[in-house]
């Protein structure tokens, strides 16, 4: 009778549940955060890391490493807690390092107690930032990943920068890939974005052709809002539910920050919302009949905890960075994370 008590409390650890419209469900977090410069205190061959050295500008030491580790975790930690105790089952993140940042990571007691593993592969970014994709191994099990390289298609050869991280796996016994982003910066014209919508829409076309049944997740820093072309057009991430076609996306932040005037990063006194979710056609409701009989999403919004925004000053209100002109204020990142819910009866 024990033994039985306890294999029924480790299934429902497991597979947390919500009850709706008398069903039980279980429900998975699939979250997304750029991490703002995760690096390390030692020098990376040909990466310029400089500035994130002891003699660099941000006078970047242990201390404030140990401190940055600390702060990511608990933001990892704390995502998708609030439908789900033990947390996210999958978060893709960027602007890290390398692999020795995400060992350091994942080895954070609390993220070492929920068992967290990642997929990183290095990427010939000058920064020397890449992508990464956080993940349980109880809930999500990975069984393909690669990445592919971000392609300048006017010819460009003295630019590089983050490829599209690609990780293949199933979730709560549906088949997934989570393609995690982050597309050139706003520093470069709009068309280099719309470069990294047309790509990553040709390679989602690819992997729904060998496998028509496969659930595809975009996510990242886009660089872009949801309105814009690289999102809108080139990759065909829809406003709308009803809107969305085969082949194509459904953005739920598009109303968050058009409508809600909510966004992930402020700038000059306005809010963008670069920190984009967006799901096939294959993960939603779009009749509306709640069955729930595969990953379906659920829920979505923007994390926006009190400890990630600044209290006070000039900057009140916005999310609270590591540095800011100079000065370390041991905070967290200038982007806050954004999380959705999928479930399954």
């Amino acid at each position: 009778m024990k033994k039985t008590a306890f294999l029924l409390l480790c299934i429902i650890a497991l597979h947390p549940a919500l009850r709706v419209r008398g069903q039980q469900l279980q429900c998975h977090a699939v979250c997304f955060y750029n991490l703002e410069n995760l690096f390390d205190t030692v020098h990376d061959y040909n990466k310029n890391d400089y500035d994130f050295l002891p003699g660099g500008s941000y006078h970047w030491d242990k201390n404030k490493y140990e401190n940055k580790l600390k702060n990511m975790a608990r933001v990892i930690c704390d995502l998708g807690t609030d439908k789900v105790p033990y947390g996210a089952s999958i978060v893709g993140v960027s602007e890290v390092e390398n692999d020795k940042v995400l060992d350091d990571l994942t080895s954070q007691p609390e993220m070492r107690k929920r068992g967290y593993k990642y997929v990183h592969f290095e990427g010939p970014d000058k920064r020397g930032v890449d992508c990464a994709l956080i993940y349980n191994p109880k809930a999500f099990q990975v069984t393909k990943a690669f990445h592919k390289l971000y392609v300048y298609e006017n010819g460009d050869t003295t630019h590089a920068t983050r490829p599209f991280l690609c990780v293949q796996g199933k979730l709560a016994g549906d088949p997934l890939t989570v393609i995690v982003c982050h597309w050139p910066s706003r520093a470069a014209e709009s068309i280099f974005r719309e470069y990294g919508g047309r790509q990553v829409r040709a390679l989602t076309d690819s992997i729904r052709t060998a496998d028509p049944e496969m659930r595809i997740i975009v996510m990242g820093d886009m660089n872009d809002d949801p309105d814009n072309a690289s999102m809108a057009k080139c990759l065909g991430a829809k406003r709308k539910m009803k809107d969305v076609g085969d082949g194509d996306f459904y953005n739920p932040w598009w109303d968050i920050l058009r409508k809600d005037g909510q966004g992930t990063l402020s700038y000059q006194g306005g809010w963008n919302l670069f920190d984009q979710i967006v799901l096939s056609k294959n993960l939603l409701d779009t009749k509306g009949t709640k069955e729930y009989k595969n990953l379906t999403l659920f829920r979505y919004h923007i994390f926006k905890r009190d400890y990630l925004m600044q209290q006070e000053g000039k900057y009140k209100g916005t999310p609270k960075r590591t540095t800011s002109s100079g000065v370390w204020l041991n905070g967290y990142s200038d982007h806050l994370p954004t999380v959705t819910y999928l479930v399954k009866r």
